[in-house]
């Protein structure tokens, strides 16, 4: 197989508007919540308001007299055909899982867990309905937080006996990937630099645009559900394997979806409830939750303590790295939400060489909202702990923080590099990437205006903040997952269809939820079959159309899915070769094949692969013994992650009597490989630095002292808008290191942003008040919280009220936003 950035190529790396995005834009578009069937039923959920209790009784009889009120059920009336919702990465063998029931009967663990439906002819008498449901609760003590669940003195789920899940546990040394690093530890605290520090990764939540929405029609030969996720496979899974209908017997599409960040990475108990009533009334039932239901019911993401240790020699070259967490699971475990922290393992090390690593994480439960993915999952946090320690060591040694990086990275002249939690780098060139960010942004003179302001005594002064980073994505090799006791593979499958009149049908077992697939693989089939871009469609998101697939996460769809599509066009072409010589009556050997033509060498004599086609379909002059069909299927397991990296540089300016920050520039450099749509990317990459942006500076979820969601809407979960931003630079190395394991070339772009932004972000803030004693702000950087990290020390300070914020409008290439 020929690598196809050898191939001429007329559609990769060309700026293609997304062609899903007219039909998006103008209305035509369908989601779950648009789907009306006739005779449809609407749903409400009833939620608890409590964190912790048992449900003493339910009287639904005055909602069941409520008008067009058809049904109101509750745990006890589903019992176990309601299903369970599943836990498809048990970390380790003896990890502690409650049962997570869609509706529970008797206790509820966390405040919004659903106790009864109420099934209504309209969506507004069933929630009004909802409200006349009467529960009892007797209330138990909550356990909120990681401190207090760690104690054990209150349970989560009492009847297993603990709050502690489960303890997954990476050494270098036992592993036999580098060297002991309590040895290293020791050896720092007696002959050189030891640094430890506790960072918080607080509550967040995805915030996706679209609520989730659910429709099950069980009148067919097949049950169909129609749902707003991420991952309509892996749905068809869970609901064969928990509620014993056959797979076969299951349809599940995800049409148009607005977003997911990993928020749509899940088994939902709406969901499953959903089916069971659409099953036991025999009509089709909708449910689409509000926004206040999605913020508080919906998975949430991060909430880890980290606790950190690095060794290093005087000359700040580190030695050992040593890292505890304490992860917040909530009150069940979710999907993968176990194996979250546990993706964060590997990547501690980051972009460097390590030469020892410990890492432990502690899993807890608590009664507060489940935990799972969100955009980056594990890696953010690995990313933030690493990068954050590495400013450290360079305050610490009195060099620049680019220099302690380059100290400890990996060069490009060592790839492949085997890295001291055991993956493989199969290529990078992290010295690039820092140049040309360095260059972009202008690093030495925003050094020297630091300087100046500093020797002033300025008030508002500037802080320069870096991250250099790299990820595992492409979530595989399956191998590789099993290993890690994780409950799915990591392949993915395509199908190419051509039609008789040559049109290309692309279908993929990926599932797009705002990513532009329908673009980019078009773009790559227009390459390989020599088609015009616009006679390519992809198809996607539905189990009957595409029956075989693993859906949509961890920036695999390019990388996974593009390359199931890559071997199953090359099956095409090889198939039409044969064809293509019959029909020009020549050798194979002797057909020479570009721009979708089959030529005889020296000859002008060819066929076209729309001709090609339409032969096939006539099937009136064909060879003997050949299959009369140009179709083809390809399933791709990667033998390796794959590994984008960057460099992301940002400025911060920070009012030192108010705390004030506002952002004043932002350069990144992400070096991904081959770039399919350098349009889409673009777009990619300021989404996701956006949303690590809002982590480091706004967002969090806040539960009070009784476990209640404070931060239940949009006026108190602080979620950023285009005029609270600045206009980022967003470059490319000029050479990209391109992957090895894929024949695209390309690395997965779809969480860089969200990994890199946020160290580089609070790095700049405490970089501008180091000099005032700050070494740590926790997230998100309040202007309060930023005030008492500079006043700290200072008994009689004034509050951060007393004054506003100052800014120099006249301040070179200051851009709008970003402020607070």
């Amino acid at each position: 197989m020929t690598a196809t950035q050898d191939r001429p190529a007329a559609e990769i790396g060309r700026d293609r508007r997304r062609k899903e995005d007219q039909r998006l834009i103008t209305g035509r578009t369908r989601w779950t919540d648009n789907i009306t069937l006739p005779g449809m039923l609407h749903l409400a959920m009833v939620r608890s308001p409590f964190a912790h209790a048992d449900i003493t009784s339910i009287d639904v009889s005055e909602a069941e007299a409520a008008p067009n009120v058809v049904a109101v059920l509750t745990g006890k009336d589903f019992g176990e055909e309601l299903g369970v919702c599943i836990n498809a990465w048990p970390i380790t063998p003896d990890q502690k899982t409650p049962t997570h029931s869609p509706m529970p009967a008797d206790r509820v663990a966390f405040a919004g867990e659903v106790v009864a439906v109420v099934v209504a002819r309209s969506a507004a008498e069933a929630r009004d309905a909802a409200e006349l449901v009467d529960v009892d609760y007797a209330e138990r003590p909550a356990v909120l937080g990681i401190k207090n669940a760690l104690e054990d003195s209150i349970l989560a789920h009492p009847d297993l006996g603990t709050n502690k899940s489960a303890l997954w546990v990476f050494d270098s040394a036992e592993a036999g990937t580098g060297g002991d690093v309590e040895a290293a530890i020791e050896q720092a605290r007696t002959d050189g630099i030891l640094i430890e520090r506790e960072y918080r990764q607080q509550r967040l939540i995805p915030a996706f645009m679209e609520p989730r929405s659910v429709v099950v029609d069980p009148t067919g030969e097949q049950i169909t559900m129609w749902t707003a996720t991420q991952v309509p496979h892996i749905v068809r899974f869970a609901l064969a394997a928990t509620t014993g209908v056959p797979e076969s017997k299951i349809r599940v599409i995800a049409p148009d979806v607005g977003g997911g960040f990993g928020g749509k990475l899940q088994t939902t108990p709406e969901e499953w409830i959903t089916w069971a009533v659409a099953r036991r009334l025999g009509k089709p039932a909708k449910y689409t939750e509000t926004r206040s239901e999605s913020l508080m019911a919906g998975h949430h993401g991060r909430d880890q303590v980290q606790t950190l240790t690095l060794a290093a020699d005087r000359d700040g070259n580190v030695t050992g790295f040593k890292v505890h967490l304490d992860a917040d699971l909530g009150a069940y475990v979710a999907l993968v939400g176990g194996g979250v922290p546990v993706l964060g393992a590997f990547m501690f090390n980051a972009i460097y060489k390590f030469p020892s690593y410990r890492f432990e994480c502690q899993t807890v439960l608590t009664n507060s909202t489940w935990t799972d993915a969100y955009r980056g999952a594990g890696r953010p946090e690995a990313t933030y702990a690493v990068e954050r320690m590495m400013d450290e060591l360079a305050a610490e040694v009195g060099v620049d923080p680019l220099e302690i990086r380059e100290r400890n990275w990996i060069t490009h002249e060592e790839f492949p590099f085997t890295t001291v939690a055991g993956l493989e780098y199969d290529s990078g060139n992290y010295e690039a990437a820092t140049a040309r960010a360095r260059e972009v942004f202008g690093y030495d003179a925003l050094r020297a205006e630091q300087r100046e302001r500093r020797e002033r005594g300025d008030r508002v002064q500037l802080g320069i903040g870096v991250s250099t980073f790299t990820e595992m994505c492409g979530l595989a090799p399956s191998r590789v997952l099993g290993s890690l006791d994780y409950g799915a593979g990591g392949w993915e499958h395509a199908s190419v269809r051509m039609t008789p009149l040559g049109k290309v049908e692309v279908v993929t077992g990926t599932s797009a939820h705002g990513q532009g697939h329908e673009t980019a693989f078009s773009q790559i089939v227009a390459d390989l079959l020599g088609v015009p871009f616009e006679d390519v469609e992809v198809l996607h998101g539905d189990t009957q159309v595409a029956p075989k697939g693993l859906d949509t996460y961890g920036s695999r769809s390019l990388v996974v899915g593009g390359e199931a599509l890559v071997r199953a066009a090359d099956k095409v072409v090889e198939k039409a070769k044969v064809l293509a010589a019959h029909l020009l009556e020549a050798s194979a050997d002797d057909l020479e094949y570009a721009g979708g033509r089959f030529t005889v060498r020296g000859t002008d004599q060819g066929l076209a692969i729309q001709e090609l086609a339409t032969a096939t379909f006539a099937g009136h002059n064909y060879p003997d013994g050949m299959e009369l069909s140009l179709d083809a299927d390809a399933t791709y397991d990667p033998v390796n992650f794959n590994y984008p990296h960057g460099t992301h540089l940002c400025a911060m300016e920070v009012d030192t009597e108010t705390g004030a920050v506002r952002m004043r520039k932002y350069t990144c450099c992400d070096d991904i490989g081959v770039i399919i749509n350098p349009l889409i990317v673009a777009g990619q990459v300021h989404g996701g630095l956006v949303q690590g942006i809002a982590q480091a500076l706004w967002e969090e979820a806040v539960h009070d002292e009784s476990g209640t969601l404070v931060s239940g809407s949009f006026v108190d979960y602080l979620l950023p808008t285009s005029a609270d931003t600045i206009s980022f630079d967003v470059v490319h190395t000029d050479q990209p290191s391109v992957c090895t394991t894929n024949t695209l070339g390309t690395k997965g772009v779809g969480e860089a942003g969200t990994i890199a932004s946020t160290p580089a972000v609070v790095n700049a803030v405490v970089d501008a008040v180091r000099h005032l004693g700050v070494d740590d702000i926790q997230m998100p950087c309040t202007p309060e919280r930023v005030w008492r990290a500079i006043h700290a020390h200072d008994g009689d300070a004034p509050t951060p009220e007393a004054a506003m914020p100052h800014f120099d409008e006249g301040a070179p290439n200051q851009d709008e936003g970003a402020g607070q």
